[in-house]
């Protein structure tokens, strides 16, 4: 099968050109996920819930061709395929920061209809943290949904977060229900404020832990 032509706004414009390589649907999403590192396809299907298999199949070779990601085989006894964002493609960080931080006002109440990941909490919980100063470091955050670890301060190589718990000791552990979660994530609610009303729970001995734990 020849890959579908490339479409473009044939603009002139450098928003119309970085639309022309990641506005399609679930390009961006994509992105969200492989900011956790190298992902199986079977892993990316399974935490974009919606996506047909057709579909994340052509966004994933529209997305090697743009440059933004790559494939590359595990050695034995992985011996399965991965997708990995590139250097251009990890440079979307700053964009996918900035997005979620717009569309926060749109969250509201999780409708009954709404998929959800633990993991789908990093992004505004990275914002959350380089606003209550919790400098640079790993932290360890446990949700009703699951278990993620997450990069504090800049992440200028590498995944940005992970699945599952903090691969090491962490630099703080995090302990959030659903609804302190959901707040701190539209922005209504600070992590220091959210530990000092006893919203959230924080413990370890690392710089996060004691900026998280300042009054």
């Amino acid at each position: 099968m020849s890959p579908r032509p490339r479409r473009s706004y044939d603009q002139y414009c450098s928003a119309a050109r970085a639309l022309d390589a990641v506005g399609d649907r679930w390009t961006l999403l994509i992105v969200r996920e492989l900011l956790a590192g190298p992902r199986r396809y079977t892993d990316l299907h399974a935490d974009l819930p919606g996506v047909s298999t057709d579909v994340l199949a052509s966004r994933l070779k529209d997305m090697e061709r743009e440059g933004l990601t790559t494939r590359r085989r595990l050695p034995p006894p992985g011996a399965a395929y991965v997708y990995e964002l590139t250097e251009r493609g990890a440079g979307l960080l700053p964009v996918m920061e900035a997005l979620g931080a717009w569309g926060a006002a749109e969250l509201g109440e999780r409708r009954p209809t709404d998929a959800v990941r633990a993991h789908w909490a990093a992004l505004p919980l990275r914002r959350a943290l380089r606003q209550a100063g919790a400098g640079e470091g790993t932290v360890e955050v446990r949700l009703e949904e699951g278990t993620f670890h997450v990069r504090a301060g800049d992440a200028e190589d590498g995944p940005v977060y992970g699945d599952g718990p903090a691969p090491g000791e962490p630099d703080a552990r995090l302990t959030l229900d659903a609804g302190t979660c959901a707040a701190v994530c539209r922005g209504e609610l600070g992590l220091r404020r959210a530990v000092r009303e006893g919203r959230a729970g924080v413990t370890g001995e690392g710089t996060a832990a004691k900026a998280l734990r300042e009054p």
